[in-house]
């Protein structure tokens, strides 16, 4: 995210690459009203597209890049910080995913996140929460292609959010793979939902909540079926479902089926969505399901609105502050030290890279905030277990890349390079790896240090550390780590650490 925010009412984009649908949204937000500009929605099928082994496949990421590329198009004129692409649970799952994501931010020319299922589960609660704001504490389900999420909420808050590994098009593939309709596939696809759901039913049950709301494309579609029907007014109800799945067995297959308005491209999913609803309905006894203003996409503009609102008043409406004040608490940290380190790290990284964007910044100020996270684990390789830790832990706000990036970085805080070499081609990161190690060397006494005593400059592929001799003699022994430092660095190709001292130290 570039230092220059937009302007607070500039239009925000978000793209949520569904394992169904790819969606792109645009929309403003002004005096907390949400206003769409403008929404494409592609069926790319991209979790129909997943191997035995777990594979994407290239014809499915031919689809999803091809997709993308129209995307970019419509995106033309938008700067890297008015958009925010989220990739949901087929990419969690792929197995090469990272050499399709390369493709993807190439075709699509801005970065994309993978997001936890919790961390899907709240932005859409945040889409929902802002464009249908109530007071009553409500049930959102969501159903994807690959994966459902259950979110309890209040208001705007969240109070209990979970991603179950089942989806309309899992389902369909899994229960359903010709196309076929009979009594017994329908009770299969539904005992398998049920048993992926089990673990919910006492965290959601009807005690918990007074509205239930059905967020996203599956619920919307059979909605619309019921009321074209004449069977409801939008709500889905198990009655209506049972309707519905009697509508496929008369039809026995797909391309005989006629449920009206419902598309030709959501017919293939059909039996896995109606499956995984009148599971849903009937376990968590939802007697109507009513259909959400709000969704993911949404919730991601929100979102990404908040985090530009914050940084404009230097405020904590970041949920990634929050994450990480959580973290320090719950490990243990101690907050005293890794201020320390933060506050050294960035002006050692501001004075070599003046001109970075404010997100490397913001990340780099993270994770010196938690690069003790594993000693609570064990003080023997620390580091190890920080890295470990930030990679797994639940962290609303952050999505799984940021995670893995940060964990790298923790990794990379102490010890040998080689870890961490193949990332070091980076550049950024290895100038952020280069301060945090810098600033965990210079705090290592943990006493305040002087953060303006030594000064980074970037010349070329050298970083140069600056120092004068008088500090150089009343520190010997952060003098000898630096040495052991600039060692290690000149093992790997760049940059390459130097030490630069005013007189003869």
């Amino acid at each position: 995210m570039p230092s220059r925010l937009p302007r607070a009412s500039a239009p925000l984009a978000a793209i949520d690459m569904g394992s169904n649908s790819f969606r792109l949204e645009i929309g403003q937000l002004q005096h907390g009203r949400y206003r769409r500009i403008a929404y494409l929605k592609e069926t790319v099928r991209l979790g129909g597209g997943l191997d035995a082994n777990g594979y994407l496949t290239e014809e499915a990421a031919q689809r999803g890049l091809a997709c993308l590329a129209r995307f970019a198009e419509r995106l033309q004129g938008f700067e890297a910080a008015q958009v925010r692409a989220v990739a949901t649970q087929t990419l969690r799952e792929a197995r090469n995913r990272d050499a399709f994501l390369v493709r993807a931010e190439a075709a699509l020319g801005m970065p994309i996140e993978v997001i936890s299922g919790r961390e899907e589960a709240r932005l859409i609660y945040a889409g929902v929460a802002h464009l249908q704001p109530s007071d009553a504490t409500r049930l959102v389900i969501d159903i994807g292609g690959r994966s459902t999420e259950m979110i309890l909420g209040q208001g705007r808050v969240p109070l209990a959010a979970e991603s179950f590994k089942v989806g309309s098009v899992s389902l369909s593939m899994r229960w359903f793979p010709e196309g076929r309709f009979t009594e017994r596939m329908f009770r299969d696809a539904q005992v398998a939902a049920g048993a992926e759901l089990e673990e919910a039913l006492q965290p959601f049950a009807p005690q918990h909540w007074q509205v239930a709301l059905g967020s996203s494309g599956t619920v919307g579609a059979v909605s619309q079926v019921l009321q074209a029907a004449g069977l409801s007014d939008g709500a889905v109800t198990p009655d209506g479902l049972r309707w519905c799945i009697a509508q496929c067995l008369a039809a026995g297959q797909v391309d005989k089926l006629k449920l009206p308005s419902l598309s030709e491209d959501r017919k293939a999913i059909i039996g896995g969505g109606l499956s995984l609803l009148y599971t849903l309905v009937t376990h968590f006894g939802i007697e109507a399901l009513q259909p959400a203003k709000g969704a993911l996409r949404q919730g991601v503009i929100v979102d990404l609105h908040e985090r530009h609102a914050s940084q404009r008043k230097a405020g904590s409406g970041d949920m990634r502050d929050h994450s990480v004040a959580e973290l320090q608490s719950r490990f243990g940290i101690d907050t005293a030290h890794a201020a320390r380190v933060r506050s050294v790290a960035a002006a050692l990284f501001s004075s070599a890279l003046p001109q970075a964007d404010d997100e490397t910044l913001r990340e780099l100020g993270w994770v010196c905030e938690l690069h003790e996270i594993g000693l609570m684990v064990s003080h023997h390789d620390h580091h190890r277990h920080s890295a470990y830790l930030l990679a797994h832990a639940d962290a609303p706000g952050f999505s799984q890349s940021q995670q893995r990036r940060m964990a790298d970085l923790v990794l990379g805080q102490r010890g040998g390079l080689r870890k961490i070499e193949a990332q070091l081609c980076n550049e950024q990161f290895a100038w952020q790896v280069l301060t945090l190690r810098l600033a965990v060397i210079l705090c290592h006494a943990r006493t305040a240090v002087d953060a303006h005593a030594l000064r980074l400059v970037r010349s070329g592929k050298q970083a140069v550390l600056n120092f004068d001799a008088a500090w150089a003699h009343g520190h010997p022994r952060t003098l000898h780590q630096l040495r052991e430092e600039a060692e290690a660095w000149a093992r790997v190709e760049s940059p390459r650490l130097v030490l630069a001292s005013s007189g003869d130290a």
